[in-house]
């Protein structure tokens, strides 16, 4: 399961309809960085027979099964400090960070 707090829900959906269209955000994780992988975020307009798909107050959160063991219990939120802004993850799964935050490794 992947939850969203309550500001990462809001701005999810203010995207999604000044987009114009999509169903949710698509959750995963790629090879990069120091630390081995780092998350990938993105609009979807449709799922695929290999998504699993997890709702969290109207909006879709989908995630490839080969992703799911990364991202398992992981909560998005979106948070703003001073001049930057932006999602930020929680994922218990994680064993190390790299020292820029941009990679981690489970």
């Amino acid at each position: 399961m992947i939850s969203l707090t309550p500001d990462a829900e809001s701005r999810i959906k203010r995207s999604l309809t000044k987009r114009g269209k999509g169903i949710g955000i698509r959750v995963g994780v790629k090879t990069t960085g120091c630390s081995g992988l780092a998350y990938v975020l993105e609009f979807v307009d449709n799922s695929t027979e290999y998504d699993k798909v997890f709702e969290s107050n109207g909006v879709s959160i989908i995630v490839d099964q080969k992703h799911e063991p990364y991202l398992v219990n992981m909560t998005i939120d979106y948070v703003r400090r001073g001049l930057n802004e932006g999602f930020e993850f929680s994922n218990p799964n994680e064993r190390d960070k790299c020292g820029c935050g941009e990679s981690f490794r489970v």
